[in-house]
């Protein structure tokens, strides 16, 4: 008999909450701990390869159930998902950033939270990265959200793709599922080797590129498409499966450390990993994987990981500009703790009211987007507010220093 799903209070797929634990705590600690989880940014690929998995999969269903799919309906979906923790932590980062970070690094910092409040962070990266004064990429308090914005920009075109799909299927009286898959798959093959030889050529632009990263979530999209339920039966060969993936996953993350090459071949690696596990689901079995991935711990990091991704280097980055120091390992273990914490604390009362009107709160969709176009016009004009003072501010600073007596000729 099989096992019981373990207990968790997302609806989500057990062995997906697992995957976005995993994907969560990697980022972590190549953030905390470099030396521990060298290439720990593969965490992204999982969280990409995933989310592919379930868009794609979300639209199929509605289409297959509905006929058609409702793109503002999609988006509306997604803006209550997404938006309102973000513009949460961007408002915070934007006060904070005002209150203990000298003025002479607020514009580097805004033009980067302004980036990312309007999802081109990924962009500004890329642009960045090839400007020699810039190329170091300094780190900001919102660098993290380079795959937000590559993410919330994959959002935007590839319903689109799945709707033309449909719409040239019932056109020329062809199978909707199978003209999915051939559009979804030149799309997916066309932006593999476009990061091929993008990597080759420049890997910093690769990185951040959505052209060379659309790939990952197509190889999710396709999976949800052909595989979209874990296979019945076969429990041993999903065991191993499993085991593999998360193999897959885990060993590139702490042996890696060649960036450089990065993407390439390299993130195919946990890419398969991602889709292995997925394939696999929870399998039944005293040796499964599904004995640790059904723990409730795994099950609740996985979670609050989005909520966890947004707080946890914010809460690393400012740290040391209110203590004056670095931050020795002792502290950095408290600062986990501390984003842990924060992360449960948005989940509950920033993301579940706005996404699914818990807790006895529901905000219309009218107020939710007039209080997110609000919020979003507060953090762009501080943006561009408050380089522009301080950079009056030290003009003024100089401008006011005695300047230095020159000698006279005779003396």
């Amino acid at each position: 008999m099989a096992a019981p799903p373990p207990p968790t209070r997302s609806p989500a797929r057990p062995e997906i909450q697992a995957l976005r634990a995993v994907a969560v705590g990697a980022v972590l600690l190549h953030h905390g701990w470099p030396a521990v989880a060298p290439a720990g940014y593969m965490g992204v690929d999982v969280f990409f390869v995933v989310s592919g998995f379930l868009i794609t999969g979300l639209l199929m269903r509605e289409a297959e159930q509905r006929g058609r799919i409702s793109l503002r309906k999609f988006y509306m979906r997604r803006a209550r998902r997404i938006l309102p923790a973000a513009v949460a932590a961007l408002l915070v980062i934007s006060a904070m950033t005002l209150a203990f970070v000298p003025q002479r690094e607020w514009a580097a910092w805004f033009r980067e939270i302004v980036a990312s409040t309007l999802y081109y962070e990924n962009w500004q990266l890329a642009i960045d990265s090839q400007i020699p004064q810039r190329a170091d990429l300094e780190s900001t308090p919102v660098q993290h959200f380079w795959s937000l914005s590559v993410e919330e920009q994959f959002y935007l075109f590839w319903p689109l793709l799945i709707v033309v799909a449909l719409w040239v299927a019932a056109r020329r009286g062809a199978g909707s599922v199978g003209t999915v898959l051939a559009m979804l798959g030149a799309v997916t093959l066309a932006s593999f080797a476009h990061s091929l030889v993008l990597t080759a050529d420049d890997a910093n632009l690769a990185y951040f590129s959505t052209l060379s990263r659309t790939w990952e979530f197509g190889v999710g999209g396709i999976l949800a498409i052909v595989a979209s339920r874990p296979w019945p039966g076969n429990d041993r060969l999903r065991t191993v499966v499993s085991w593999v993936g998360l193999v897959l996953i885990v060993v590139p993350i702490v042996t890696f450390r060649s960036p450089e090459v990065f993407p390439g071949l390299v993130v195919v690696i946990p890419v398969v990993g991602t889709m292995a596990v997925i394939w696999a689901g929870m399998p039944p079995g005293p040796l499964s994987t599904a004995r640790v991935a059904g723990l409730r711990p795994v099950q609740w990091v996985g979670d609050v990981s989005y909520s966890l991704y947004l707080w946890h280097w914010p809460i690393f980055m400012f740290t040391p500009y209110i203590t004056g120091m670095p931050s020795p390992p002792w502290l950095m273990v408290l600062l986990v703790v501390v984003s842990l914490t924060v992360a449960g604390l948005s989940k509950r009362w920033i993301e579940d009211p706005f996404r699914h009107g818990a807790h006895g709160i529901r905000v219309r969709s009218r107020v939710l987007l007039g209080g997110l176009a609000a919020s979003i016009s507060v953090i762009v004009g501080a943006g561009f507010v408050a380089p522009s003072v301080a950079a009056e501010n030290m003009l003024a600073c100089e401008q006011s220093q005695p300047q230095p007596q020159g000698r006279d000729e005779g003396d």
